[in-house]
Parts: structure tokens; C-alpha cells; sequence
């Protein structure tokens, strides 16, 4: 068998990981010298602890060397598995991760046009979000439709955010809208 592809690995490690509660995120997988390197970001609505991290990942090393043993897949000469959460460098790009980092802050867009927003609340369609924007010491709130989403990018912060908020950010989206 040839050496594995990224997308092969995504469709064996996917039920692994569903079993878990947990939606694989990122996979990759590179031939690096002696050692291939699999790579696999997983996350979930309820964030992913470690300790399940270190279950799924026992279980998906387990699951491939099985595999290698029975000759379906082929890692070369061996292969080092590394299973982690995404990290807040990873942009958002589905629905999920906008819910998943509700409350949270988020750089939109790129250089200059860099906008800082607060994460509200997903449509019933999770096609748009409120984003909680500080101008002019005025909270102002928006409708980000999902599918016109520039690069977006949770923001660290220091500080604990305003009350005020936090209180349109855990607000439903049907409640903002009518504000």
C-alpha cells in the first residue's frame, strides 16, 4: 500500500474521533526523514480536555498501527502522531468555530481594514452571527452573514471584557436583532 494521503487518514480517524464527541479539524501528515509526522487538531462545542485528547489519541494510534500490521496502511519506516487542539491561530471557517468562540474577541479582516469584534450569537440557521463592536465608547452591534466572512481570527485578551458585553454576547441572536 502506498503511503497514506491526508484525506485517507481525515476519513479513517473522523469515526474515531465522532465517537468522542469531536470534530477533526485540521490533518496532516508529512514524510520527515526517518519518521512520517501525522498531525491532527481536534475540537468540540464542549472544548476538548486533555484527558479525552489522550484517549482518542491512544485509540487512533492504536487503530493505525493495527492497520500497518494488516498491511492497509503504510507509514514507512514509522511515524510520530500528534493530536491537539486547533490553538486560537486557526482561523474561522465554519459555522462551529464562530459558536465555539462566542464571548470571545475576534480580529476580522487583514492589515489596515483589521477590524476587533466581540462574538455574539448564531442565527437558528447558523448562516450569520452578531459581532459586538466598541465605537466611540457606543456598543454597536452587527450581522455578519458567515458565507461574506473575511479572515477571522480569535484575539487574545489580558483583560476581563466589559459586563455590558459579555451581556449582548450571551444574548440570542433574535434579541439583539430586535434591539
Amino acid at each position: 500500500m502506498a503511503f497514506p494521503s491526508s484525506e485517507e487518514l481525515d476519513q479513517l480517524v473522523t469515526p474515531i474521533a465522532a465517537a468522542h464527541g469531536l470534530d477533526v479539524e485540521a490533518l496532516k501528515v508529512n514524510k520527515a526523514g526517518p519518521k512520517s509526522a501525522v498531525s491532527i487538531k481536534l475540537d468540540s462545542d464542549d472544548r476538548a480536555d486533555l484527558d479525552r485528547l489522550e484517549v482518542v489519541s491512544r485509540q487512533i494510534g492504536e487503530f493505525f498501527d493495527a492497520e500497518e500490521a494488516a498491511g492497509r496502511l503504510n507509514f514507512g519506516a514509522g511515524y510520530t502522531l500528534e493530536v491537539s487542539t486547533p490553538g486560537v491561530e486557526m482561523p474561522l471557517t465554519a459555522a462551529r468555530h464562530w459558536r465555539r468562540n462566542r464571548g470571545r474577541l475576534v480580529a476580522l479582516g487583514t492589515g489596515a481594514e483589521t477590524r476587533i469584534a466581540r462574538i455574539g450569537a448564531l442565527n437558528e440557521q447558523e448562516s450569520a452571527v452578531i459581532l459586538i463592536e466598541r465605537r466611540n465608547r457606543e456598543l454597536v452591534t452587527s450581522v455578519l452573514q458567515l458565507a461574506d466572512a473575511p479572515l477571522a481570527v480569535v484575539e487574545i485578551e489580558f483583560a476581563n471584557p466589559a459586563q455590558e458585553e459579555m451581556t449582548l454576547a450571551e444574548a440570542t441572536f433574535d434579541d439583539v436583532v430586535g434591539i
